[in-house]
């Protein structure tokens, strides 16, 4: 059954997730634009930054310039991504009042991802949760490879279980389950959901991310949402992607989503079509056509008088 909690709450990661994974290096100049642009369409909530080794990521190297240059009232809702504890450290120099933190599911890809075993992350992600807000962040934490691995391939739910429960155990204000590479369906999603909400506080608020990689990520996302999930993170015209997963297109795509919920008549508080300049901007910026496909069809139904044809 559909929840009827009201608002779908959409997490803009195109300033981050998106971006990272293009070999394109956008300028503050163009992040700031970007996030500014999102959060006057009603966006609420956007992952704007990493703190991360900029050797690494290069693309996510001026963490601390894009805060610096963003509207006071973005910080209302804005997101850092921190992956240990000298990354905490920056994001508590700054503004910011939340961050995320990540916890990999599958041993292989947290060694790969993090350079710590699953265990170690687990730690570590208690003492971001309680260092943050001790120091009044919100802290959340995203367990990524949920669905699958790409080194491992199918992850057993009771594995997903067991670390969610851990992660619960240290009071973040959310979890997410990321679907980092793409191969969801539907009936997974759903059981994943059950069975993590049935080992987490109640009141603990739970978040979706989904990839189109396989062209499940919308059924998946609408899965979600039957399954009482509000908080799904998606991308400006589906950019980003993973590195790990051969092939892949990018994020599930912001405005679609967001047409697949109004027209579904569940509110957003997103004018969808004030995010078109946006991802036409996108577009120019990275020299392709992005995935997403409703800023090419158009809403429905349209502005124009629907009885001049037939």
């Amino acid at each position: 059954m559909l929840t009827d909690a009201g608002k779908l709450n959409v997490v803009e990661v195109s300033p981050r997730d998106g971006l990272q994974n293009e070999s394109t290096v956008f300028s503050t100049e163009d992040k700031v634009t970007l996030i500014e642009s999102a959060w006057a369409s009603g966006l609420r909530r956007i992952e704007v930054c990493s703190f991360v080794n900029p050797k690494r990521v290069p693309q996510m190297a001026d963490a601390e310039s894009v805060l610096s240059s963003l509207s006071d009232g973005i910080f209302e809702g804005a997101i850092g991504l921190v992956l240990n504890e000298r990354g905490l450290d920056r994001a508590l120099d700054t503004p910011l009042k939340e961050v995320n933190y990540v916890v990999v599911v599958t041993e292989t890809f947290s060694q790969k991802n993090q350079g710590m075993k699953v265990a170690e992350t687990i730690e570590a992600a208690g003492r971001v949760v309680e260092r943050g807000s001790r120091e009044g962040l919100r802290v959340s934490v995203t367990l990524s490879a949920a669905f699958g691995c790409p080194f491992e391939g199918e992850v057993p739910v009771s594995q997903l279980v067991s670390v969610a429960k851990a992660v619960s155990d240290f009071g973040p204000f959310e979890i997410a389950l990321a679907d980092t590479i793409g191969v969801a369906v539907p009936t997974d999603v759903k059981r994943r959901i059950e069975a993590v909400s049935e080992v987490i506080d109640p009141s603990m608020q739970l978040r979706c991310h989904f990839h189109n990689t396989r062209n499940t990520g919308f059924a998946n996302a609408w899965a979600a949402i039957e399954a009482g999930v509000l908080n799904l993170d998606a991308s400006l015209g589906g950019v980003g992607g993973c590195p790990f997963a051969p092939n892949a297109t990018g994020n599930i795509a912001t405005e679609d989503l967001i047409y697949l919920a109004e027209r579904s008549g569940i509110e957003t508080g997103v004018d969808v079509e004030e995010l078109f300049p946006a991802i036409e901007f996108l577009q120019e910026r990275l020299d392709k056509v992005v995935p997403g496909l409703l800023s090419r069809a158009g809403v429905f139904p349209s502005t124009y008088s629907s009885d001049t044809n037939v």
